[in-house]
């Protein structure tokens, strides 16, 4: 494994930057799995004063040492390992939202270096990273004209070039999932946590002329069990911290769905470490189900390895609000309902958090990290089971103190 890392990290040649101690101003949104915090984020990402990651901190982590099974046996991390190679890792991806298309020489660098996160095992030897390449370039040369089509279909162009001898594969990004072909992830190296984000076209660069008014703007629910992380990446940054909640019942019934789904949130394949996973209702469900640990990996994993799913689900969502809760951090809490609600009073009260201008929010909320349509009241088809888990102590004490009423007829 360290030496597959090793050429992975020397194919994506990403320089060492010198910003790190610079950077003024970081915002982190802290959230549970299934809480809704890629919509939130993506929204909060087309302000032009915010740089952020095209996903989440996580692959960038676990290619500098950082993370389970290398400096943790969780999600949690206290002392960050190789701050330097992270940073630069950090600073080399984030960017802002931009009305025009990056450079060639940048697009084909940053589809390249996703790329071997996504699938390490395929473009790794030399042969298969110069097709690659070449299909990249391929792809990029029919971009003429590019202002005038939108982001998503060029982002289908390329991947349908790239992926033109093995198709399926594009079933793995966000959105673009075909489970009428029977096939579940299994690579035998993981680094990218799929759904696969889909890399982003239409950015501006982060530069030394951004480190004093922007913001870095990051979100992964593993984040909530690596407070301080930020502070050690960026020390002379002011960290922002905002809350993000969503409901017990929509979050839990969020997290079965992800738990079974077949394309996505594949976060830890236990079996390199000799654990075998004997989940009801999950590893006697699936084919994937004894070796792979979907979401956050909670510091408590191995007390829930021949768990229900259910009591899985229930310990990932309060685990990670606990954990916010008790770490003494001051956050500014929002709901996502509320968002979803009203998205400019939501997005108003966070950049006026951050001391910035205001922002028009998005003409149509998009669709992220589903497993099926959104729809309201979602959680009805697991209501015996979620009603009979609501009846909990520490259910109702977190919802309490989270702000959410108990009455089902009021939950989204």
């Amino acid at each position: 494994m360290d030496s597959l890392l090793l050429a992975i990290k020397a194919r994506r040649a990403v320089p060492r930057s010198g910003l790190r101690t610079r950077v003024r101003r970081v915002a982190v949104i802290l959230c549970g799995s299934r809480g809704g915090s890629s919509l939130f984020k993506e929204a909060l990402a087309l302000h032009p004063s915010i740089a952020s990651l095209d996903g989440e901190l996580d692959p960038l982590l676990a290619l500098s040492g950082n993370g389970f099974n290398q400096n943790s046996d969780s999600d949690g991390i206290e002392r960050v390992a190789n701050v330097e190679e992270l940073s630069s890792n950090i600073l080399d991806e984030v960017s802002f939202a931009s009305a025009d298309l990056l450079d060639t020489e940048l697009l084909l660098r940053k589809w390249k270096n996703r790329l071997l996160l996504q699938f390490p095992s395929r473009f790794l030897d030399t042969a298969a990273e110069r097709r690659l390449e070449q299909s990249l370039e391929a792809a990029l040369g029919q971009f003429e004209g590019g202002e005038r089509r939108s982001e998503t279909e060029l982002q289908e162009l390329v991947l349908s070039i790239v992926f033109s001898e093995e198709p399926w594969r594009i079933s793995y990004y966000d959105g673009k999932a075909n489970r009428g072909d029977g096939r579940h992830f299994d690579e035998p190296l993981k680094i990218e946590e799929p759904p696969f984000v889909v890399p982003t076209l239409k950015r501006r660069p982060f530069g030394s002329a951004d480190v004093r008014e922007s913001v870095l703007l990051f979100k992964a629910p593993s984040d909530a069990y690596r407070i301080g992380m930020y502070e050690q990446l960026f020390p002379n940054a002011e960290v922002s911290y905002i809350h993000l909640t969503r409901g017990f019942a929509q979050s839990i019934n969020g997290l079965m769905d992800g738990w079974l789904y077949p394309l996505g949130f594949f976060s830890h394949d236990l079996s390199k470490i000799g654990c075998e996973l004997a989940i009801p209702g999950y590893s006697d469900t699936v084919a994937f189900g004894r070796k792979w640990w979907k979401f956050d990996l909670p510091p408590n994993w191995r007390q829930f390895t021949r768990a229900k799913l259910e009591e899985v689900c229930l310990n990932q969502w309060y685990s990670i609000h606990e954990a916010i809760l008790q770490s003494g951090v001051c956050t500014l809490r929002v709901s996502f309902e509320d968002f979803v609600d009203n998205p400019i009073a939501t997005l108003r009260l966070i950049t006026d958090h951050l001391g910035l201008p205001a922002m028009a929010p998005p003409d149509a909320l998009p669709i992220k990290m589903a497993t099926e349509p959104p729809s309201s009241k979602r959680w009805h088809k697991r209501s015996a089971l979620l009603l009979d888990l609501a009846q909990r102590t520490e259910v109702r004490e977190m919802m309490d103190r989270l702000g959410y009423p108990m009455e089902p007829d009021r939950w989204l």
